[in-house]
Parts: structure tokens; C-alpha cells; sequence
């Protein structure tokens, strides 16, 4: 006999002496490691939240709104503003409700199906973050383009661009567009990627249980 029959032999005497847990405490466990998780989802989207409204308190200051009113994009950040923030609060209700349905969920199959819910809504957050962020930035871009041909036009110095300018510039543009949305979706792959992938391995256990 092998060393390895020798461990499989020692293995099978040990699982022997081994606690075995019944179907309503594996779902248990199962249950509050979830419950655990969706509400961290909801605390880190009000952090997230708070900290972006700090950010633009410090940072839009009076120089910041004296820029937006020299492109005319002081009344289109503002309805950003309103907009986003609005469908951010609608999401954060989301986890919320998320997030008591799974903590008073009383049977698996249940439990299995408000998961899958929860790491849609994620999914969804994650998903106007990245398109509203481009969106924004095309449509800022865009009008501080046309701000620049009123200028053009209304001065007599030459500030048009050539063929090469704009493709240089055309390109710089898209470049800067797809580092901004690969930086967000990296730290929202950090941070609800983790979170999601747990919740999710709950869910294969718990699919795993009702085969059993």
C-alpha cells in the first residue's frame, strides 16, 4: 500500500468521527453568508454615494462653475447632476429591498432566486455607471466643441482645425473615453466583483443542496 492509499484510508476513518450537518443547517449557513453579503452591497453603494457627493462639493467650486459657464455647460451639469443622482438613489432603494427580501427569505428556492435578482440589479448599477459616464463625457466633449467653432467664428484668429487636428484629436478623445470607462469598471470589477462572485458560489451550493 502507497502513501496514498494510506492518506485515503486515514482520510475516511476522519470523515467517520466528523460532524455531519443536516439540509436546514447547511441552508442556514448558506442564508446568512448571503444576507451578509447583499447588505454589504447596500452599505458600500451609500459610501460610494456620500463620497461622490463630497467630491463634487470639493471640487466644483466657484473657478469650477466659472469654466462650465465659459463652454455653456453649466445648465447640462446640473441636469447631470439631478439626473444621476436620482438613479443612483433608485438602485440604492434596490439593494435596500434586495436586501430584506434575502434576510427574510424562509426557503431555498426562494433564496436562490432573489440572488440571481440581486447580481442582476449589480449588474444593471454597473452598467448605467459605465454608459452614463460615456454619454456624458461625448456630450461635454461635443458642446465644448461647438463653444470653440462659436469662438472661431467670432474672433478673427484662425482657430479651426486641419484634417490631421481633428483626427488626432477625434482619436485622443476616444482614447481618454476608453481609459475612463477601463478605470471604473476595474474598480467596480474590484469592488462588487468580489461580492458577486461569493453570492454566486452561494447560489451553486444551493442548487447543489436541491439535488441532493
Amino acid at each position: 500500500m502507497d502513501d496514498l492509499d494510506l492518506l485515503k484510508e486515514d482520510w475516511k476513518k476522519q470523515e467517520k468521527s466528523l460532524p455531519h450537518l443536516s439540509y436546514n443547517e447547511i441552508y442556514k449557513m448558506i442564508w446568512k453568508k448571503s444576507s451578509s453579503i447583499v447588505k454589504w452591497i447596500f452599505v458600500i453603494s451609500i459610501l460610494e454615494f456620500f463620497l461622490g457627493a463630497i467630491l463634487n462639493i470639493v471640487l466644483a467650486d466657484k473657478e469650477y462653475w466659472q469654466q462650465m459657464e465659459k463652454y455653456n455647460l453649466t445648465e447640462f451639469t446640473i441636469i447631470v447632476y439631478i439626473v444621476s443622482y436620482l438613479i443612483t438613489f433608485y438602485f440604492i432603494y434596490r439593494f435596500y429591498r434586495n436586501y430584506k427580501r434575502i434576510s427574510t427569505t424562509d426557503n431555498a428556492s426562494l433564496l436562490m432566486k432573489n440572488i440571481l435578482r440581486t447580481r442582476k440589479t449589480v449588474k444593471y448599477y454597473i452598467g448605467f455607471i459605465l454608459i452614463s459616464s460615456g454619454i456624458v463625457f461625448l456630450i461635454t466633449m461635443t458642446l465644448m466643441l461647438r463653444n470653440h467653432a462659436i469662438d472661431a467664428e467670432s474672433t478673427t484668429r484662425d482657430m479651426s482645425f486641419d484634417t490631421t487636428q481633428w483626427l488626432i484629436f477625434i482619436g485622443g478623445t476616444l482614447l481618454a473615453l476608453a481609459i475612463l470607462l477601463g478605470v471604473i469598471w476595474l474598480i467596480y470589477r474590484v469592488v462588487y466583483g468580489i461580492l458577486l462572485r461569493r453570492l454566486y458560489k452561494n447560489y451553486k451550493e444551493l442548487k447543489k443542496l436541491e439535488m441532493e
